[in-house]
Order: structure tokens, then C-alpha cells, then sequence
């Protein structure tokens, strides 16, 4: 890639993902606010937000780079001739959106041969943006700009675990889960994506998630190695498509979280 390229494409994921912020954020916090759910036997919410977010963002790709492909969760695929995707997330947290808390974000990937090679992390309440691929790992907040790393941590025993919901996939992933929760120093809930950029920028060890989807994961795949961290499967392979999802800050407590989970594998 030429640096033409790279530094147009670094220019337009944080004006993609900016500009699905704006449209979002006009909803955010509206008593107005129309909610929708996707699914008859759960809650899985849906706003007007969410749609209005992907559509600016996938009407301005359409305009800049109209050969590239889209994939929107709210949309759906758009095939294009380019070898490079889009994967959009407009509102990743959508219940913490209508519960009106400001960790919700909006997530841009670019990718290249089903590999994450760019991607935006943004929460458009506090301006918090992070960026990484392609040379680039940074968090920007107005003028303030700063390199983001993940921070070393090498014990399970010292470690601080995000993950979205307590009750995490199968009952048999539960349980290991809440093994893994046992041995660390801190858990935490409910931060869905905002907890990538905490891992990305060093405040935090381990996001254990699963039933994640593609649009959930590569703009944090993409974010989170380009600050030196690792995003496998909970058996260590690479992931794009969703599923369970391991990331972790320090390359040592990746490879013991992987030991440990497939000690737990065995007895489930």
C-alpha cells in the first residue's frame, strides 16, 4: 500500500466513525427515543439511532470509495470490486445507549483478505477516539493525542476482566468464565466494545466475551494488536467472524488464560 493510501485511509475511518457518532449522538439520551427489538424470545434492541448512524456512514463510503465493500449490522453486506471491506458498528452498546450511559461506540473497520487492517474506536459523548493499523496506534480526545499501548500484566492473579454480561454464552462457557472471574483481581460488567479501548489504551488486562459478531470485533481486533495486545478464540486461534473472543494486553497472560481455559474444556 502506498502512502497516499494509507494515509487517506487513516484519514476517512476517523471521519467515518466520527460522522456515524454525530448521527448518533442527535438520539442519545431523547425520552423520544424509538426502540425497537430484533429478536422474539430475548431483548435485543434496535433505535432509530443505530439506523441513522449506519446509513450516514455507509452513504459516505458509497461516495468516497465506491468500489470498496460494506458490511453493516443494521444493513447488512454491500458487494463491492475493491479487496477492501468496511465493517460497520454504529451503536455497539445499544443498551447502554437507551439507558442513556455514555460507553456505548461506534466501530469502523477497514479490512484487506478477511483481516482487520484498520480500525476506529469511538465514543462520540466524551470524544474519545481511538485508531489503530497501518503504522497508527492512537487516542485522540480534541487536541489531546496520544500513543495508546497495552500495559504489561502477566498473572491471572493481578489482572483486571471486563466483559459485557455476567451471563456469558452457554451454560458451560458460564462456567468457565466465571473460573477465569475467580483467579483474577477485578471484574467488571456492562462496557460492551468501550472495554476494547480500555484494554487497547492500558487501563485494563482481559476481555472474555462470547456470541460476538464480525462487526462487534474487527475494528477491536484491528485497535487492540496494533497497541501490542493479542484477540484470539478462547483456544488462541485468529477470529474475525465473532464467537468467542479472548483479548488480552500482556502476550503471557494470553497463553496462560488459553492453558487455563483448555484445562477447563476438559472437565465440562
Amino acid at each position: 500500500m502506498v502512502d497516499k493510501e494509507r494515509t487517506e485511509l487513516i484519514d476517512l475511518v476517523k471521519k467515518v466513525a466520527e460522522l456515524g457518532g454525530e448521527s448518533a449522538l442527535k438520539f442519545f439520551r431523547d425520552p423520544k427515543l424509538t426502540v425497537d427489538n430484533k429478536n422474539l424470545r430475548t431483548f435485543d434492541p434496535v433505535t432509530e439511532a443505530d439506523l441513522a448512524s449506519e446509513v450516514a456512514m455507509t452513504n459516505f463510503i458509497r461516495t468516497v470509495r465506491p468500489d470498496d465493500s460494506i458490511v453493516g449490522e443494521e444493513t447488512g453486506f454491500t458487494v463491492g470490486s475493491s479487496p477492501y471491506t468496511w465493517v460497520l458498528d454504529p451503536i455497539d452498546g445499544t443498551r447502554a445507549f437507551i439507558s442513556g450511559a455514555p460507553v456505548w461506540t461506534v466501530l469502523v473497520s477497514v479490512n484487506k483478505d478477511h483481516k482487520p487492517i484498520l480500525g476506529a474506536i469511538y465514543q462520540p459523548y466524551t470524544r474519545e477516539m481511538l485508531i489503530g493499523g497501518l503504522g497508527v496506534s492512537k487516542f485522540i480526545r480534541g487536541e489531546f493525542i496520544s500513543k495508546i499501548k497495552v500495559k504489561s500484566c502477566s498473572s491471572m492473579g493481578d489482572a483486571i476482566l471486563f466483559s459485557t454480561f455476567p451471563e456469558v454464552g452457554t451454560a458451560p462457557e458460564r462456567k468457565i468464565f466465571n473460573m477465569v472471574s475467580k483467579r483474577v483481581r477485578l471484574t467488571r460488567f456492562g462496557m460492551d466494545a468501550y472495554a476494547f479501548g480500555l484494554l487497547a489504551n492500558g487501563h485494563i488486562d482481559i476481555v472474555m466475551e462470547a456470541g460476538l459478531k464480525s462487526y462487534d470485533i474487527c475494528a477491536p481486533i484491528a485497535v487492540i494488536e496494533a497497541a501490542g495486545g493479542l484477540v484470539t478464540d478462547w483456544a488462541g486461534k485468529k477470529i474475525v467472524s465473532g464467537g468467542k473472543v479472548l483479548a488480552c494486553g500482556d502476550k503471557k497472560l494470553h497463553m496462560e488464560l488459553i492453558d487455563f481455559i483448555a484445562s477447563m474444556d476438559d472437565k465440562t
